[in-house]
């Protein structure tokens, strides 16, 4: 790992954590939808944090979200679950940015923020398991 793929992922976590607290400023101001946006970008972040290491991007999230299921989830390296956390946030998100009169509950924007926090907390552990972060 070269210092600029270290310092790319350091700082994709220090957005995913910015992120989930932007989430959750949401979730108190009742900002449904919202919530389950920042919600997604903070796993969609955090999980660019662990494709930094491998000096590996791309544009589109859809690119970003198979790769990672690909090479890190299917590998055995992150539990399917995440995988499956992943896939939800994202397909929530869709929903909630681009339906048409979509209504976002608190409960529904509360479970995609948990599940966003879950995969954060994995990809923090496996950093600290490969000594990117302390």
């Amino acid at each position: 790992m070269t210092d600029k793929q270290k310092d790319l992922c350091l700082y994709r976590v220090s957005q995913a954590e910015d992120t989930i607290r932007s989430a959750q400023l949401c979730m108190e101001n009742h900002l449904f939808k919202d919530a389950i946006n920042r919600s997604y970008y903070a796993a969609f972040y955090a999980v660019k944090a662990v494709l930094a290491l491998a000096d590996t991007d791309f544009k589109r999230h859809k690119d970003v979200v198979a790769y990672f299921n690909k090479e890190y989830v299917a590998a055995g390296i992150f539990p399917r679950e995440i995988g499956r956390l992943l896939a939800r946030l994202q397909k929530k998100r869709e929903t909630s940015d681009y339906d048409d009169f979509y209504i976002a509950s608190n409960e529904e924007a509360a479970e995609q923020m948990e599940a966003a926090g879950n995969i954060l907390e994995a990809i923090k552990a496996y950093l600290r398991e490969n000594a990117v972060i302390e």
